[in-house]
Order: structure tokens, then sequence, then C-alpha cells
């Protein structure tokens, strides 16, 4: 069943952050997600992130593995250590498909990885997906 299908509400209530220093890539992911209902949280980086996480409490997290400063899997690592954020889910963002990559975000405590560019589909599946894990 696609989204469309759904309707534009499936996700109504849900806060989804997107980090990723690729303008693009948080303008295409705030846009596929806030048409399904979502409230979307962006940041350039993993430092601006950490303080909008705080302040925000998303319930998922996308991030960009490769980014300035603080890369994906230290912020995946900062989440992840934090009580509060332990359970939320982390889902790595990167232009490689590699094993190594996925292995490396596992190791960090991500959930899922998605390879950029993503399509609307990807993305909301996996959305779907993490969202159906937390309510199990």
């Amino acid at each position: 069943m696609t989204v469309s299908e759904q309707g534009d509400s499936e996700f109504t209530g849900l806060k989804i952050m997107v980090i990723d220093d690729s303008k693009t890539i948080r303008r295409t992911a705030e846009t596929l997600l806030k048409k399904t209902g979502c409230a979307v949280i962006t940041a350039e980086d993993g430092f601006e992130a950490l303080a909008k996480i705080v302040e925000q409490r998303p319930d998922i997290i996308f991030v960009d593995i490769m980014m300035p400063r603080l890369d994906g899997y230290q912020t995946c690592s900062l989440i992840k250590n934090n009580p509060l954020f332990k359970q939320t889910p982390v889902v790595m963002l990167s232009s490689k498909d590699g094993l190594f990559d996925r292995a490396r975000g596992r190791i960090v405590g991500s959930e899922q990885y998605l390879t950029k560019p993503f399509t609307r589909d990807e993305l909301i599946d996996t959305v779907r997906t993490l969202t159906r894990q937390a309510q199990a």
C-alpha cells in the first residue's frame, strides 16, 4: 500500500530529525516526510543536532555519515550513549552502500541504513518499519 493510498496523515504527530550537511537532502526528506504528517526538525551537522535533540526529542533520527566537525558515527554514538535517547531509532544515511559502513553503523547503535539518494518509498517504508517496531 502506498502512502497516497493511506492518506496524508499516516504519521501525524511523529517527530523526525534529519541531520545532513547537504541542503538538498534535508529539504527533500523534509518535504517527503511533511506530506505524511510528520513534524520535521533539520540540522546541518552533529553539533547543531545534539542541542536540538535534547530540546525537541524526536521519535526517529536520520543522520548522514559524512559530515564536517562531527560525523554520523560520532553523532549516533553520542545519541545512543545518552540514557534519554538510547531507545530513539537512528538511521544512518550514506551515498556508499558498503558492508563496512553498515557494520560500523550497527556498532555505534543505528537501527537501519539508507543509501542516498533514497526514494520517497524507501524513506517512508523506513519510518513505517521503525514506527511498527516501537509499537510492538
